[in-house]
């Protein structure tokens, strides 16, 4: 059954210019710690890989909280949700500490998209409840 839905649409040309203001503070508020390293090392390679990274993760951020029907608010926060890319490329949310929980208590299971296009970064995130003999 599901539980919520959730959709963002972001500028990159936004997240570029907060990146420009605030420098790699912004990248360090948003991301978690593996995801962190994944945009450095894209950055390294070349900045715009990276400023996509980036927004690519801050959208599915929003979509993802949107689809929960927290918002920006405890427990969901920036460092404790990662989007991350299993072997296959797949992107995947891996949460942490009390959104972990909170996620778990109430037996839920999140579905991500995220695409990136010229100046724009989208993402569709789906969460499902499962009952507990399903989880």
């Amino acid at each position: 059954m599901i539980y919520g839905i959730g959709t963002d649409l972001c500028d990159i040309r936004r997240i570029r210019a907060t990146l420009e203001r605030r420098g790699e503070r912004f990248a360090e508020t948003v991301l978690g710690p593996t995801e962190l390293q994944v945009y450095r090392q894209r950055s390294a390679r070349w900045a715009d890989r990276g400023i996509s990274y980036l927004a690519t993760r801050f959208s599915a951020k929003e979509a993802f909280s949107k689809a929960i029907g927290l918002g920006m608010r405890m427990p969901m926060h920036w460092r404790r949700c990662e989007i991350l890319n299993a072997p296959s490329g797949q992107p995947q949310i891996v949460l942490h500490g009390e959104l972990e929980s909170w996620f778990r208590e109430r037996h839920l299971r999140a579905h991500v998209s995220v695409t990136d296009e010229a100046e724009q970064a989208s993402s569709f995130v789906i969460v499902e409840y499962l009952p507990e003999s399903l989880s």
